[in-house]
């Protein structure tokens, strides 16, 4: 399955390609970078060529650099429910939401009325992550996964909900990865005859540079629905605008998709459930909407929206499934 990262970063290609948030909505005040009052064809098929040209050669990239270096087959399904304790469905849904924001308004820089610009988002958005799925139907080491598909149409079903209704986006899916250090205990392969410590066996995962494991250490990361308060109260109401609450979901001590063994050359590994036992992770915390920030520097509205996907470090209280209520001082 194509990590995480590799969806998200081909989705920032097309952010940047179609001219997004970044110029249309960023720097309102400046004439070119305004949404146009109608479709202006000089922008629109700047952004249908360039995003084309960027979607094909991606593409081209990832099933040549990527899957190409596993085992290929006929087109298969498999069924990933369950898998990483659904982080990696949150995953969907996180990366579906924002590629259907952020394409939805380069379709309205190009002067797209709002209705239509909500549906090439949501087209976009489906066009990248059905072409990952398809990708993996080929490969013998995972298949094409119904469940996914119903993570990617619930992220965008999310922006089109929104649009519709309140005509904005007032719950934003948020990221967050507070990158675990891992220890260095010894787990010996059953049967004995080899060892390797935990960290080892998580680099092999998540990588080893922060870049990566922001994006693929399913055991750091949270995924947030992040709520502006002051959007569901009276206009008047004195309440900051761009305060939201939070609500997250987590995962901890998984070293392997499923269970707690993994092969490695040829060799079953297996963490002590008891010492590592896997549980799921519920959060309540305060965020902010970045682009509800009041300010007139563009170099701010530019720093603030680039960020927006991502949530703050706050503190926050947690449930899990071991049972325990904790107070964190402050979580990422």
């Amino acid at each position: 399955m194509l990590p995480l990262r590799l969806r998200f970063l081909l989705s920032v290609l097309l952010l940047f390609a179609q001219s997004s948030t970044v110029r249309g909505q960023l720097f309102g005040d400046m004439p070119f970078l305004q949404h146009a009052d109608t479709l202006h064809p000089g922008r629109f098929w700047t952004c249908a060529a360039g995003g084309a040209l960027i979607y094909t050669g991606v593409s081209f990239a990832l099933w040549h650099s990527w899957y190409r270096d596993y085992d290929l087959g006929p087109f298969h399904s498999f069924d990933d429910w369950g898998e990483w304790e659904h982080m990696d469905k949150w995953g969907h849904v996180f990366t579906a939401y924002n590629e259907a924001n952020w394409s939805s308004q380069g379709a309205r820089w190009t002067g797209m009325d709002r209705r239509k610009a909500m549906w090439t988002g949501v087209g976009v958005s489906m066009l990248l992550q059905s072409t990952v799925e398809v990708m993996d139907g080929f490969s013998e080491k995972w298949g094409f996964s119904w469940s996914d598909c119903g993570f990617n149409v619930l992220g965008a079903g999310v922006f089109v909900a929104q649009e519709m209704v309140w005509k904005e986006q007032r719950i934003v899916i948020k990221v967050s990865n507070n990158l675990p250090a891992y220890p260095d205990d010894l787990v010996t392969a059953v049967g004995g005859g080899a060892s390797m410590p935990l960290n080892e066996r998580a680099a092999d995962l998540f990588g080893k540079p922060g870049y990566q494991r922001f994006l693929k250490d399913y055991n750091g990361q949270t995924y947030w629905v992040s709520a502006n308060i002051h959007s569901f109260l009276k206009e008047e109401s004195r309440f900051p605008k761009w305060l939201n609450l939070a609500f997250g979901y987590g995962a901890e001590n998984m070293y392997a998709g499923f269970g707690y063994e993994w092969e490695r050359d040829g060799l079953t590994f297996s963490v002590d459930p008891g010492e590592y036992p896997r549980y799921r992770q519920f959060f309540l915390a305060p965020d902010i909407d970045f682009l509800r920030i009041p300010t007139k520097s563009r170099l701010l509205k530019t720093f603030f929206g680039m960020l927006n996907f991502i949530k703050i470090p706050s503190p926050a209280l947690e449930l899990n499934t071991r049972g325990k209520f904790k107070l964190r001082a402050l979580y990422w």
